[in-house]
């Protein structure tokens, strides 16, 4: 049995270079399937506020399919399933160009959007009803009114419950290992058969995770008083 021993990896430039590497891998996709996620969520939103049965259906069935299908089937879908549906040309560019990583932004994002979709909505619903008539008064149209008085309300309310799905989405990443994504999961298990340090390499994706888990649900908590300071102004 061998000594508990964290130095061993972390005084070690290539195996602290392999960690670096698989956090920043692990960002970019967090990053890219958050902002991915948050607009199409307000795209879904809109659509979903229309009077229009059928994109109403649309969204409900769009949110229904991913709500209920586990992320890591989608990923797997969309890389395995969908990428080989493509040209070749578009193959080989996505091969050259970190074709996991995209694939892992792209599913995360559409899956995360529901649920922030879903968020949204219920922020939405918290607004007064009064608001929407005093921004028509006002003389904002219905674009006008939803962008300057009513979404700002809507995103307000939402926090508490958006912040809880990005430290999610934020968590998922790591299913990207999945798919052969060279993120902090896939460093650390590399990690592990290299030096066979079991506890050492996964206790350092704890702490990594954790704490930027929480440093998300910081800033989250930051902005929820922010919020909750201009309201009351």
């Amino acid at each position: 049995m061998k000594d508990f021993n964290l130095m061993v990896i972390l005084l070690s430039p290539e195996f602290r270079q392999m960690l670096l590497h698989g956090l920043k891998i692990t960002l970019v996709i967090a990053a890219g399937s958050w902002l991915l996620a948050m607009t199409l969520a307000l795209v879904l939103l809109t659509a979903r506020l229309t009077s229009s049965r059928i994109a109403q259906r649309i969204v409900a069935a769009y949110v229904s399919y991913h709500r209920n299908v586990p992320t890591l089937v989608q990923m797997m879908l969309w890389y395995f399933g969908i990428a080989s549906l493509l040209p070749d040309n578009a193959q080989g560019w996505l091969a050259d160009h970190h074709a996991e990583a995209l694939f892992a932004i792209v599913s995360l994002g559409l899956c995360q959007a529901a649920y922030f979709s879903e968020d949204l909505r219920s922020g939405f619903r918290a607004v007064p009803t009064g608001q929407a008539e005093a921004a028509r008064a006002l003389g904002h149209s219905y674009v006008g009114s939803m962008r300057h008085v009513l979404m700002p309300q809507a995103i307000r309310n939402a926090i508490p419950a958006l912040v809880n799905h990005s430290v999610s989405l934020f968590k998922n990443s790591s299913l990207a290992m999945a798919i052969g994504a060279a993120e902090l999961t896939h460093a650390v298990k590399e990690l592990e058969s290299q030096t066979f340090r079991t506890f050492e390499v996964f206790l350092i994706a704890t702490v990594v995770y954790l704490v930027i888990s929480l440093f998300i649900m910081a800033a989250g908590a930051w902005l929820d008083r922010r919020a909750s300071l201009a309201t009351a102004r």
